[in-house]
């Protein structure tokens, strides 16, 4: 193969890579569809710049969450309504001896407080081990794609919408059965002993593009729960796919910001929206010049 034999640096350059960002085309507007990861640290930075160039030609950011008008009290008491058991059960309990003695060795051998989640729901207690894990290893949302589009939002004057609420989150995931909540609870303990070198890995398929790979490891962990899998990611796609449609016959530009695992797969948005017919194609970050 001629690849094979001689260096074709200056054209592969030229012809730069995918990125984890969609263009879907209306009749008189553009969507942007970008992937994110919600915690980063700031050696992730910059992003690539096709993602600031589909800023900004955006009018309006939509993303999972309204970010600038987040009430910081009111999620924690939701989180606490919802999420913290409020009768003598326990973590103990809603798992069963069999999965919380795997589940104590394995937080045990990472260094994790699982006694300290006594009262917590298992769903919760794996959102609260998962950031616990990220933040050991310096990732936050701080750096994460959605504070970083909000801040420059707000400095410019764009207006930021979210497709639900805090509240709605939270309850998909209390709405889980238990053995979904067990399901999580396990994948994520597991996941922690690695987290720093899984998270490279994620994001240099994020920032090449490289949806085969997010899809066949991370998507496809999620999805050996049916419940999981249908909750969290096709119900919530098919319900953005409906309100993005709509948008694509509007005259405003639009970035939409939402997981990346959202957007990859035969359930994802972009191909949900080209099953409508709407023309989507994956963009790509330009190559360097020669």
């Amino acid at each position: 193969m001629l690849l094979a034999l001689f260096s074709c640096g200056a054209v592969a350059a030229d012809l730069g890579h995918p990125v984890t960002l969609w263009l879907a085309e209306g009749l008189s507007n553009r969507v942007y569809l970008l992937g994110s990861i919600h915690l980063l640290r700031k050696q992730d930075h910059p992003l690539p710049s096709v993602i600031d160039a589909a800023y900004g030609d955006a009018e309006t950011l939509i993303m999972e969450l309204d970010m600038d008008d987040l009430d910081p009290i009111a999620a924690q008491a939701t989180i606490n309504m919802l999420g913290v058991i409020d009768d003598d059960r326990t973590l103990r309990d809603l798992l069963g001896e069999d999965v919380y003695a795997q589940a104590a060795e394995t937080a045990e051998a990472i260094d994790i407080p699982l006694d300290m989640l006594a009262k917590s729901e298992p769903w919760l207690a794996a959102i609260m081990i998962e950031q616990l894990a990220l933040a050991r290893v310096g990732f936050t949302p701080l750096y994460g794609i959605e504070m970083h589009l909000s801040a420059k939002a707000v400095q410019d004057g764009k207006t930021i919408h979210g497709f639900e609420s805090v509240d709605e989150q939270l309850r998909f995931l209390d709405g889980l059965s238990i053995e979904a909540q067990r399901t999580l609870l396990v994948q994520v303990l597991a996941a922690a002993s690695s987290i720093e070198s899984s998270m490279d890995a994620i994001i240099s398929a994020w920032r090449q593009g490289d949806v085969g790979y997010l899809q066949d490891t991370l998507l496809a962990e999620i999805a050996q729960d049916p419940d999981l899998y249908q909750t969290l990611v096709v119900n919530r796609n098919h319900r953005w796919t409906d309100r993005i449609a709509a948008l694509l016959d509007d005259r405003d530009d639009y970035l939409i910001v939402v997981g990346a695992l959202h957007l990859v797969g035969d359930d994802g948005v972009p191909e949900l929206l080209a099953e409508r017919g709407f023309q989507v194609s994956q963009m790509r970050e330009p190559g360097d010049q020669p």
